[in-house]
């Protein structure tokens, strides 16, 4: 028998996943949050809505909230950086001696805050560059192909349920280096998201902007350097330049939670780098402006700043 997936958190990226996951034949949970949760997705026909390439695919999935007591052996938690360790931590009774938890979250601390808090089980960290965004609940548009790289800090062997990804069409590759995937995309999140909420613009208006860009590139080059991931400093700058313009006209996510009065993961961004830089007594003035600037904005826009 397949082990079930459960996923905690049916965001866009958990929906995409598991969407995909259940499509292939793999059992799969959701974990909602409370009975009116539960009874909406119920009264919705009890699934999820993909939409990809244009179509659209009802696919049925079971679901229960995170009162069950169903025991839990494979977790994929997939809610915002701020909610993973609350969330972990409100069925961690439920989870089994061998049991694998699978972080999918932007930004560095809440991982390793989690996998503190479950010493017993083997934590594995993800970044994804894949894009997704929900209409309206139950429903998961996969807005852009991308890549998923999966990677945990023990001597351990790759799980032998990345095939299940395989045969689901996640694409993914195991890193045995995985902080410097975290880094990277911490690093580009950092040189782009704030900008696009400060200058009130598409990540395409960055282009207007291309000193302030270059300055926050080399800024967190060095930083990476400090941190000993020179591997994610190499060609940032040239990078985050093509990210820029492949997504010319889009909004950030940052931009689009500023804009919808959501709170963002500044704290495991922006908030992340600046406290690395102070831990290693390694200057960042420009990122330490510019976390300021974000704070003020986002207290104009009645938005939290943690």
């Amino acid at each position: 028998m397949p082990v079930i997936w459960h996923i905690l958190g049916a965001g866009s990226l958990g929906s995409l996943w598991a969407a995909r996951l259940a499509r292939s034949g793999l059992p799969v949970r959701l974990i909602l949050r409370n009975d009116a949760r539960l009874a909406d997705y119920q009264a919705q026909g009890g699934c999820l809505k993909l939409i990809e390439d244009g179509r659209e695919q009802p696919i049925a999935i079971s679901a229960q909230t995170l009162a069950s007591d169903e025991p839990i052996q494979r977790l994929l938690v997939a809610c915002k950086a701020y909610d993973a360790l609350p969330a972990v931590q409100s069925i961690a009774n439920r989870l089994t001696a061998d049991a694998e938890v699978i972080l999918l979250q932007n930004g560095l601390g809440s991982q390793d805050a989690v996998a503190a808090a479950l010493p017993h089980a083997r934590c594995i960290f993800a970044s994804s560059t894949e894009g997704a965004f929900r209409p309206q609940d139950w429903q998961v548009v996969f807005a852009g192909r991308g890549h998923n790289w999966l990677g945990d800090q023990t001597e351990q062997p790759p799980p032998r349920w990345l095939s299940e990804l395989s045969d689901s069409g996640i694409a993914h590759e195991w890193s045995g280096n995985i902080l410097a995937r975290l880094w990277r995309k911490l690093a580009l999140n950092c040189a782009i998201n704030p900008l696009t909420v400060l200058h009130d613009c598409k990540n395409g208006g960055l282009l207007d902007y291309a000193e302030e860009v270059s300055g926050l590139c080399d800024e967190l080059g060095g930083l990476l350097q400090a941190c000993g991931q020179s591997e994610a400093a190499q060609g940032l700058h040239d990078e985050v330049q093509r990210v820029i313009l492949a997504t010319a006209a889009n909004y950030s996510s940052m931009y689009q939670d500023v804009a919808h009065g959501r709170r963002t993961e500044i704290r495991y961004l922006l908030g992340h780098a600046c406290a690395e830089g102070q831990r290693l007594g390694h200057p960042l003035p420009r990122l330490n402006q510019l976390q300021a600037r974000l704070i003020e904005r986002l207290g104009q826009r009645g938005v939290r700043t943690d």
